[in-house]
C-alpha cells in the first residue's frame, strides 16, 4: 500500500495543534492520517499504524497505584487508547507512543509510572518547554539509535510523569541526565517505540522526523503483508480469512 492509514489518537476536545503536526509528519512520508477520539466508533476503523499522542496524566488505577498528585485524568481517553493498544498489539500493528502514549504502552505491558518528577531531578530543569533544551542519551545498538543516531540528542520536555518500572518485553533505549526514562522499545515486535518527548514540535530536525518516517515505512510493510495474507486466504480451496476489526 502506497499510503498506509495511520490512526492518531487524542482527547475529545483540545490538543489540536500537536495532532495536526503529527498528521503533517505522517503525510510528509506518504501516510494517510485519521484522528480517533473517545466518542468515535473506533471499531469501524482499520489502520496500518498508530500514534498514541500526548496529553493528561494517566489514571494510576491502571497500574494499581494510589494517586500521589492532584488528578488530571481523562478516563474516557485512557479506555479508548488501552483498547487500541490491545487490538494493535494483537495484529502487530506498528505503534509510536508520544509522551503519555509512551507511558500508556508501558502500563499496558505491566509497567508503572513516577507520578511526579520534581523531587527526582538533580541535573535537569522541571520547566516545560517545546524547545530542545534537554539532553537525551541514546542506548547504543537500539532501534532508536538506528533512527536518530548514537550518543546524544536534544529533546523538549512537556511532562510531569515518567516511566518507573518497565513493562514486559520493553527495553529502555534513552534516558536524560537524571537517568529518567525518555524512550522505550520492544526489539522483538517490529516497530513499537515510546518517546517521552514531543517530536512533532521538532519536525525541522531530521532526527525527530525520522521517528515518523520509520512508523509510516513500517505501516506500509505491514499493510503489504496483510494484503498478501488476505489474498492467499481467499484463494479457492482455502478458508476465507477476515481482518480483525480494531
Amino acid at each position: 500500500m502506497d499510503h498506509p492509514l495511520i490512526a492518531i489518537t487524542g482527547p475529545e476536545k483540545g490538543a489540536l495543534g500537536p495532532r495536526i503536526l503529527v498528521a503533517c509528519a505522517v503525510r510528509l512520508y506518504g501516510g494517510k492520517p485519521i484522528h480517533i477520539r473517545p466518542s468515535d466508533r473506533w471499531r469501524l476503523h482499520h489502520y496500518d499504524g498508530v500514534v498514541i499522542t500526548g496529553g493528561h496524566d494517566i489514571d494510576p488505577v491502571l497500574y494499581a497505584a494510589e494517586p500521589e498528585v492532584e488528578p488530571r485524568h481523562d478516563t474516557a481517553r485512557d479506555a479508548l487508547e488501552m483498547r487500541i493498544i490491545r487490538t494493535s498489539l494483537s495484529r502487530r500493528v506498528p505503534i509510536l507512543g508520544i509522551c503519555r502514549g509512551a507511558q500508556l504502552l508501558n502500563i499496558y505491558r505491566g509497567g508503572s509510572l513516577f507520578q511526579e518528577l520534581r523531587s527526582r531531578r538533580r541535573h535537569t530543569s522541571n520547566r516545560w518547554t517545546v524547545l530542545p533544551l534537554k539532553k537525551l542519551h541514546v542506548e547504543a545498538g537500539s532501534m532508536l539509535a538506528r533512527l536518530v543516531g548514537d550518543g546524544t540528542q536534544r529533546i523538549n520536555s512537556l511532562h510531569n510523569q515518567a516511566i518507573d518500572r518497565t513493562g514486559d518485553g520493553l527495553q529502555v533505549c534513552g534516558r536524560d541526565l537524571d537517568g529518567i526514562v525518555q524512550a522505550i522499545e520492544d526489539p522483538d515486535y517490529g516497530f513499537l517505540l515510546g518517546v517521552q518527548w514531543h517530536p512533532e514540535f521538532l519536525l525541522p530536525v531530521t532526527a525527530h522526523r525520522a521517528l515518523f518516517k520509520a512508523l509510516v515505512d513500517s505501516a506500509r510493510r505491514h499493510a503489504a503483508a496483510d494484503a498478501v495474507s488476505s489474498t492467499r486466504s481467499s484463494r479457492p480451496g482455502r478458508a476465507t480469512g477476515s481482518k480483525p476489526a480494531p
